[in-house]
């Protein structure tokens, strides 16, 4: 099947999958593979028309967020020089509607961690706990249910390489399984609403709040902040901060709750409504320029 997209409804779809916002995609040749809703599906971007395989249009339109006005989008966080140039280097970008249980597991685990870090966790849970998928000769597995991971001997959990992760993946997963904690409810409340409870889960502090806000739960003003984030702040919007606190921050390797917290909101006041997007162009153009 295909899609063809029009200025107004743009994507590029290699930005989209490799700026650090998802960890299981695979390219292989021409075409990227994932795994969603139980099956692999693959898909491939030829100029304006996306082909894909295994998927409906409309899963394909939902998940690559192609339904957000990208151009209105971008217009209103181009705020200065610095957006102006990665939206430049980067228009197409546009953030994921991840499923939020593998989205939270996911982020849970790249606590601390690098991309190739978290990648090998993820694949070592699935391939553990999940069912294992074929397309095109290449092996798959779907994500671990919450099911599968609260009831998993811990001992097995660890062997995926967790560390001191293998008790919150544990934890989290048998209040989802149990109902105790309604992941589906959070799309449908506020970004504040959201963030609180998501906060009342083993593992989750801010960041990971943020990020299942942005890439999964439709919280486009969310704002993480990560060390990539916190450099690029302190390299071009130093000044709306009195230099004392750049100076405390700058020396240090990690956030206080309250450091955080100010500079989240620093991010979600100055970009507005759409501040996850600023933060996702920042974060993959500063990574690019390295």
């Amino acid at each position: 099947m295909n899609i063809h997209l029009s200025h107004l409804c743009s994507l590029n779809l290699d930005f989209t999958l490799s700026c650090g916002q998802s960890f299981r995609w695979e390219k292989l040749g021409e075409w990227w593979y994932g795994v969603a809703k139980e099956k692999v599906f693959k898909i491939q971007q030829i100029s304006n028309e996306l082909l894909f395989e295994n998927a409906d249009a409309d899963f394909i339109k939902e998940y690559f967020g192609l339904r957000d006005d990208l151009p209105r989008i971008l217009s209103q966080i181009a705020k200065d020089e610095q957006v102006k140039n990665a939206v430049r280097a980067l228009e197409g970008l546009r953030i994921l509607r991840q499923d939020p249980w593998e989205c939270l597991i996911s982020y849970i685990c790249a606590t601390y961690k690098n991309i190739p870090a978290i990648k090998r966790m993820l694949f070592n849970l699935s391939k553990r706990f999940g069912e294992k998928t074929a397309s095109d000769g290449y092996d798959f597995y779907t994500f671990p249910t919450p099911e599968k991971l609260a009831k998993a001997n811990i001992k097995d959990l660890a062997e995926c390489g967790l560390g001191y992760r293998t008790g919150y993946v544990s934890e989290t997963a048998k209040r989802v399984y149990s109902g105790d904690f309604d992941l589906k409810k959070l799309r449908k409340i506020s970004y504040e609403k959201a963030r609180r409870e998501l906060l009342n889960l083993p593992g989750v502090g801010l960041k990971v709040a943020d990020c299942v806000s942005l890439f999964s739960l439709e919280k486009l003003e969310a704002f993480p902040v990560d060390v990539w984030i916190k450099r690029i702040i302190l390299k071009y919007y130093s000044n709306n901060f009195e230099k004392k606190f750049i100076k405390k921050i700058s020396l240090k390797k990690s956030l206080t709750r309250s450091e955080y917290e100010r500079l989240s909101l620093f991010g979600r006041r100055y970009f507005g409504e759409y501040a996850g997007y600023a933060q996702e162009y920042l974060y993959h153009y500063e990574r690019t320029q390295c």
